[in-house]
């Protein structure tokens, strides 16, 4: 039988294994090992291989009489038995046992102290150690590290190769959750970001059972202590609209929601940097300094980051603490929020710019979670591609998705919350033929409607979606607030929007009853 803790326990003791190295010292063994290389800015950039974004396929939760029962099982939590986790988790702690070193990292999930979750990582890799240092909530003293008793533990090791064959993998790369032994083993993938979405999935299975809404959101606060929440799947703006130098930012990916209001998950950002310029999102672009991680970005000759090179991925990220923001929030905690934004890149080009939802509507939209997966994100995406995401996360939620809805509308309607639905994506056309929403009109538009303008001013209703729409907001045109105006082709406009329409139908019918009364009330 497999002693778990037993096997960690020694590799983390060994003489070899650093322990909660600080910045300087992880950046120097990146260096020293070959693992990346300084930019001008001394941020660190290192490359991921083939593995430039998260590979859902080969993500797995172990079956045992911990998880049976809960886990929603289906294509997003693949089942996997305690046999091939035991012997792939032998395997990968020989390998790192046979490396010269191997970096743990120590902290938090979950800047609620009565919610956190203790954590442990083990990293192969000295640059993946610097990742989850900044993306995780660190202790305030190496001290209070080394005292930290872990809950759960990743081990990474990217450099171990699965066989399929005889490791009951789907291929070489493989990210299995132990629930039951507080274990997520990652190999064959370098990319950092199945870390931090691994921890996600775990936050987004113990908070619920705490009766803590967590959400795939990021968030941010105003001076008069207005906080607003902005849900969406990877690439539709979170982290950009939440970084507004006129308001303190919460996080920009993962948060919890309780009695008290909101709490960041993560002590870090991770933000996509295509196209990144000082210009349109200085707030990033000044936090990639030294510290930050950079991943999959072209450097020139002299080390500037060329961010709009897409040669290895369209999904170039920059990992950084959340300190190197300006305004940030730290402790990143706030009140309730008085305003929601649900972000979704709409690739048909037929949804409204920005739409006002009621509860019902709310939670119809949230658990339809509607987006176009963008190019990078996932492995073999190049383009966008119209997808249902449940409460806009869906590949993070071990739960079935209603539970996550039905906690949502109980909190909009306890705490009479604002909600909109905002496109990111197409306008004038869907992809291809009509172009990507202007940032600075979308950001005019969520200022608007935080601000509480938008409540003062009147509404239209969408003649397909029945959404309740600006006439008009000051500083956008008028026109391009109502979509079918904005299409030269009105009849190819109204087969898009009735396509998209009825791809929303099919896609609550999954649901059941459950959802029959959302649908009912909420749908169209």
């Amino acid at each position: 039988m497999v002693n778990h803790s037993e096997l960690i326990s020694k590799l983390v003791s060994k003489d070899t294994t650093k322990v909660q190295l600080s910045t300087p010292h992880l950046v120097t063994a990146s260096l020293r090992r070959g693992e990346g290389a300084l930019t001008d800015t001394g941020a660190l950039r290192a490359e991921t291989g083939k593995y430039t974004g998260r590979s859902p396929k080969d993500r797995f939760i172990v079956e045992d009489n911990v998880s049976d029962h809960k886990i929603d099982w289906g294509e997003v939590n693949q089942p996997i038995s305690e046999e091939v986790f035991d012997n792939l988790f032998e395997k990968v702690i020989d390998h790192l046992n046979s490396k010269d070193e191997t970096f743990v990292f120590k902290g938090y999930a979950g800047a609620d102290e009565r919610t956190r979750l203790n954590l442990q990582v083990i990293n192969e890799f000295s640059w993946h150690n610097l990742f989850v240092q900044n993306l995780f909530i660190r202790p305030d003293t190496k001290k209070e590290a080394l005292n930290i008793d872990p809950e759960f533990t990743i081990v990474s090791a990217p450099n171990f190769k699965a066989d399929p064959e005889t490791d009951g993998t789907n291929s070489e790369a493989f990210v299995i959750v132990s629930l039951k032994k507080g274990i997520i083993l990652i190999g064959g993938t370098e990319y950092a970001g199945e870390m931090k979405k691994s921890i996600f999935s775990i936050m987004n299975y113990l908070l619920p059972e705490q009766g803590v809404m967590s959400m795939h959101c990021s968030a941010n606060v105003g001076e008069n202590k207005d906080v607003a929440l902005f849900f969406g799947l990877s690439g539709t703006g979170k982290t950009t609209l939440s970084a507004d130098p006129h308001r303190d930012l919460i996080g920009d990916d993962e948060h919890g929601w309780n009695d008290e209001g909101v709490f960041n998950i993560e002590g870090g950002c991770y933000a996509k940097t295509i196209d990144l310029s000082a210009e349109k999102e200085p707030e990033i672009h000044g936090a990639i300094r030294f510290g930050a991680v950079l991943e999959n970005v072209v450097l020139d000759e002299d080390g500037a980051p060329d961010y709009e090179d897409n040669s290895l991925t369209e999904n170039t990220r920059a990992a950084y603490p959340l300190h190197h923001i300006d305004n940030a929030r730290i402790p990143s905690v706030a009140g309730h929020p008085q305003t929601i934004i649900f972000l979704t890149a709409d690739a048909f080009g037929v949804l409204p710019p920005i739409s006002k939802l009621d509860r019902d509507q709310s939670m119809y939209h949230f658990l339809s979670g509607f987006t176009s997966k963008l190019a990078g994100t996932e492995r073999g995406v190049t383009e966008p591609q119209p997808v249902f995401s449940s409460c806009f996360g869906s590949p993070f939620l071990p739960l079935e998705a209603t539970v996550y809805a039905k906690m949502l509308g109980r909190l909009i309607e306890k705490h009479d919350v604002n909600v909109y639905l905002v496109n990111t994506g197409w306008t004038g056309g869907g992809y291809g033929v009509g172009r990507r929403m202007d940032l600075k009109h979308t950001r005019t538009m969520i200022r608007r409607a935080i601000s509480g303008e938008l409540e003062l001013g009147e509404f239209e209703k969408d003649e397909v979606f029945g959404l309740n729409v600006p006439v008009t907001i000051t500083g956008v045109p008028d026109e391009l607030l109502m979509p079918k105006n904005t299409w030269l082709d009105e009849d190819g406009y109204d087969e898009r929007a009735n396509k998209l329409k009825d791809l929303f139908k099919e896609n609550f019918s999954k649901f059941g009853e459950e959802s029959k009364e959302i649908a009912e009330k909420g749908g169209f």
